[in-house]
């Protein structure tokens, strides 16, 4: 396929982009379940905190399976092709999602309940923990080269779309059934509606065609026997790096679409759909802001876009815990949104970045591993330490505290990787250092 034919890449773009929106509404949609209704149905015969704390748990282990997921499926797809992963990843996902929906509660079947729950979390984790790579690859590698980034931003929009459209369910039902209803049925159908989504987007991910840089490893017969093994040898560091730097995004945006409810609900008093509606205002900004950074990104270089979103992270936590302390809407909306934005500034490029440093051979996997152990740092273990050290009284200063030192961390990370945009390549001398 002809990397410069807009109309082509469209349709790729949006085929990526349906994709990740399907697989990460199934993913979002667990962790707005886990907010609200999971600790008290599944988790009954403890204290609220410590059922929040179980259900955050079984939550996590979706993150956990992740990066397994991102091996089986990078092996795939640097084996056998960047198609396979966007099918049988969607099919894995959904399956396991329609399942969490039909799953009953601890007063009927006891501890088999959580046990159940936490099986199919781990599938959903192995699933998506394939998705990433597979859909960002579809583009970068399709893409113009002076346009990755902006390519590669339509399957980096399509988690803020899944979040919005998982969200929207919920929300319009708990806003229209008592509360009775809802944590008796209401809560399931956001997980029952994952397979018509799932079947639909199998549809159209069958259609795909094959991209032209795994096209040219197989004819020339050098794609890697081994690929994760190759990472580990070659691009360990470059992994671990990897894995530090996009450890902010997860940080920032599971403690304002998770945390963040589950402590205005129950710590705060606060209405479970004034919650759902700041956050999902905040989403909403963050996904329009996606294709800008990425524009940003292609003209000014990935590593700049990254470095400025962790230092803005890094500068906001405090306020934005304090803001939401206050209880009140326009404070905490406001708070939402330049965590949003400063998560995004960072993350709306990562989608052309993280592939670009990885050898074409070993792209699937080395993008997809780096990529999603940092979910396990930033999406499993923030709602859990953030759940911990909030406190029970005044703002919770132990949260800010945390975020920051990941900020950090991760400003620390992009500090020691390499730009990749082309033309800062380009005109490189050749004594500096080239990507992994």
């Amino acid at each position: 396929m002809n990397r410069d034919r807009p109309p082509a890449l469209l349709r790729l773009a949006a085929a990526s982009m349906v994709g990740t929106t399907i697989e990460f509404y199934d993913f979002f949609a667990y962790g707005t379940a886990a907010a609200l209704v999971l600790g008290p149905l599944f988790f009954p015969t403890v204290s609220p905190l410590v059922g929040t704390l179980a259900a955050f748990g079984t939550f996590g282990v979706g993150f956990i399976a992740r990066p397994l997921g991102s091996v089986l499926f990078g092996h795939i797809g640097d084996r056998l092709g960047r198609r396979p992963v966007l099918v049988f990843s969607l099919l894995l996902t959904g399956l396991a999602t329609v399942a969490v929906g039909f799953v009953p509660t601890y007063q009927r079947i006891g501890m088999a309940a959580p046990l159940l729950l936490l099986v199919l979390r781990f599938l959903q984790g192995l699933g998506v923990g394939g998705e990433w790579g597979g859909a960002v690859l579809l583009t970068v590698e399709h893409a113009p080269a002076h346009r990755r980034a902006l390519w590669s931003s339509f399957p980096q929009t399509g988690p803020s779309v899944g979040f919005l459209l998982a969200n929207g369910i919920t929300l319009a039902l708990s806003a229209t059934l008592p509360d009775d209803l809802f944590l008796s049925w209401g809560w399931r159908v956001p997980f029952w509606g994952a397979g018509v989504l799932a079947a639909a987007g199998l549809l159209l991910r069958t259609q795909l065609a094959e991209t032209p840089d795994f096209q040219a490893l197989a004819e020339n017969e050098s794609r890697a026997t081994l690929p994760f093994a190759e990472v580990v040898r070659g691009h360990w560091r470059l992994v671990l790096l990897t894995a530090g730097g996009l450890s902010i995004g997860y940080s920032v945006f599971y403690t304002v679409t998770t945390w963040s409810l589950s402590y205005g609900t129950e710590r705060l008093g606060l209405d479970r759909t004034l919650m759902l509606g700041c956050v999902m205002a905040a989403v909403a900004v963050s996904g329009a802001a996606t294709p800008v950074v990425a524009l940003l990104g292609d003209r000014f270089g990935r590593r700049a876009l990254c470095l400025t979103g962790c230092t803005a992270v890094a500068l906001w936590m405090f306020p934005l815990m304090a803001l939401l302390r206050t209880g009140r809407p326009a404070l905490m909306l406001l708070g939402f949104v330049v965590a949003m934005l400063a998560f995004i500034t960072a993350f709306g490029v990562v989608g052309a970045y993280v592939p670009e440093l990885y050898d074409a051979r070993v792209r699937c996997t080395g993008a997809s591993v780096g990529y999603n152990l940092a979910g396990v740092l930033g999406g499993a273990v923030t709602p859990l330490v953030a759940t911990a050290t909030a406190g029970s009284g005044g703002p919770p200063w132990g949260v800010a505290a945390y975020l920051t030192g990941i900020a950090l961390l991760s400003l620390g990370c992009f500090l020691l990787l390499p730009e990749t945009r082309p033309a800062t390549i380009a005109s490189r001398p050749a004594t500096d250092p080239a990507p992994a």
